[in-house]
């Protein structure tokens, strides 16, 4: 057993996963340490014990334990010792030969991973903050966002469950807005390892596209090195997700497995954004985490066969634009959790969003501009949507850099502005090269 194991959530927020003071404390077995410990004698130029420590995230003592013995099997050679922790080794060729069978079963050469059991313990223990959320704090997550009081007080609760949301409305309402800032909720940052080890088998964790480290002034000093302190994960699959991506995916060349995404999202926020039009049909995906939503435990399959099961420990949710009884039935739709409808702005929440979003510009205007807008809304009798305000906006923005006009919001740069966005027709009229887009709309405001 590891010390991981009998760690508290105290001691894990307070501390870090200690570092191992003995081999026996890392819970990989050592001869698979050894094999590691092999590969990066062979990559690295200068072969010192703390260039292959560092390789490891081990500590110099165990590293030069572990090279130690490599050196009495006589897989490597010392070719210069000096300082302490600057022995420097080199490959011998019964270590190349070896080498060569390691590569072909598996080719991982990063940091040293960590058991799956040690992995299991660290994600339950961080899957819950700390610190219950409470309304101050869900504003605080939401503050770019103009929301009714009755989502915040529902987005809370789910936050502080953590169980799954589905989350429906009509396009541009700020569905996804809205999942995506559900992880600024969650406060504190967690502990990953780079890669977790099963029967000498690797899942590579730690993606950089998928987590960004935690700031060096809350990490320790002194702790596990084969774990990275992150911030809390979020994690977005859009239209491009497969069932096979919710499996572990295993690289022919590299002969190690990458974590699925549901895995990555452990301790976060997993966001199915546009929710059924996927490249996998809905019900296929919700009948493969009906069971993980439930029970908080999913399994994978290794290609020899073996299944295994791992933490499925992250806040899960569903958005989508389209009717949630054409995606789901009633079982699944009662252990999805929560269920919310984002509706569509009021007047009055429509231009305080527009008010924002001209103040993140840099953008002045009057009230009458406003008026302006709203009135083109009731004349003909459009749907408001959360996100037209940053369209129109950008869309003017993008009329004043080309006529080179100063950036400002008037009547006529916003009906051109409107007839972009929400489309227009182009004739052959007579069009005076001279004149600018501007010009010829306060002429004929009929005609662009």
């Amino acid at each position: 057993m590891s010390q991981t194991t009998i760690l508290s959530r105290v001691e894990v927020e307070s501390m870090g996963p200690p570092a191992a003071e003995e081999i026996a404390d890392l819970g990989i077995g050592e001869g698979f340490l050894c094999d590691l410990a092999l590969k990066h004698v062979a990559m690295l130029p200068e072969p010192t014990t703390t260039a292959v420590a560092e390789r490891l995230h081990l500590p110099r003592a165990l590293t030069e334990e572990i090279l130690e013995k490599l050196y009495r099997e006589k897989l490597i050679e010392v070719r210069l010792q000096t300082a302490v922790g600057s022995t420097r080794y080199s490959m011998l060729d019964r270590g190349w030969d070896r080498l060569v069978r390691l590569l072909a079963v598996c080719g991982y050469s990063g940091a040293a991973p960590v058991s799956l059991n040690d992995y299991a313990h660290m994600m339950r223990l961080q899957s819950i903050p700390s610190h219950p959320a409470s309304l101050e704090t869900v504003r605080s997550a939401f503050h770019d966002l103009i929301l009714p009081e009755s989502l915040l007080q529902t987005l809370g609760c789910v936050i502080n469950s953590r169980r799954s949301l589905f989350l429906t409305g009509l396009p541009g309402t700020g569905k996804t807005a809205v999942a995506e800032r559900i992880n600024n909720a969650l406060p504190g940052a967690i502990w990953i390892p780079y890669a977790v080890e099963i029967d000498g088998q690797i899942i590579r964790v730690f993606d950089s596209h998928c987590h960004r480290i935690a700031s060096p002034d809350v990490t320790p000093l002194e702790y596990d090195r084969r774990w990275v302190l992150i911030n809390r994960p979020l994690v977005v699959a859009g239209g491009e997700l497969t069932l096979e991506n919710a499996d572990l995916t295993w690289s022919e060349a590299a002969k190690f497995y990458e974590a699925p995404f549901q895995m990555k999202s452990n301790g976060g926020t997993l966001v199915i954004d546009d929710f059924g039009r996927q490249r996998v049909a809905p019900q296929d995906l919700l009948n493969r985490w009906i069971v993980p939503l439930e029970r908080r435990v999913d399994y994978l399959a290794l290609h020899t066969g073996k299944k295994i099961e791992v933490p499925f420990e992250q806040l899960v949710v569903f958005s989508t634009n389209l009717d949630e009884n054409d995606l789901a039935d009633q079982a699944f739709l009662r252990r999805m959790g929560y269920r919310a409808r984002v509706e569509p702005p009021t007047p009055g929440a429509y231009s305080e969003i527009f008010k924002r979003q001209a103040y993140t510009r840099g953008i002045r205007y009057e009230q009458p501009i406003l008026d302006h807008v709203l009135n083109k809304y009731r004349i003909e009798r459009r749907q408001m949507k959360g996100c037209e305000p940053r369209d129109l906006l950008d869309r003017a923005t993008d009329i004043c850099l080309f006529e080179e006009q100063p950036l400002e919001l008037t009547p006529q740069v916003l009906d051109i502005a409107w007839r972009n966005y929400f489309g227009t027709s182009h004739s052959f009229a007579p069009v005076n090269s001279e004149e600018t887009m501007i010009e010829r709309t306060l002429a004929d405001p009929l005609e662009l």
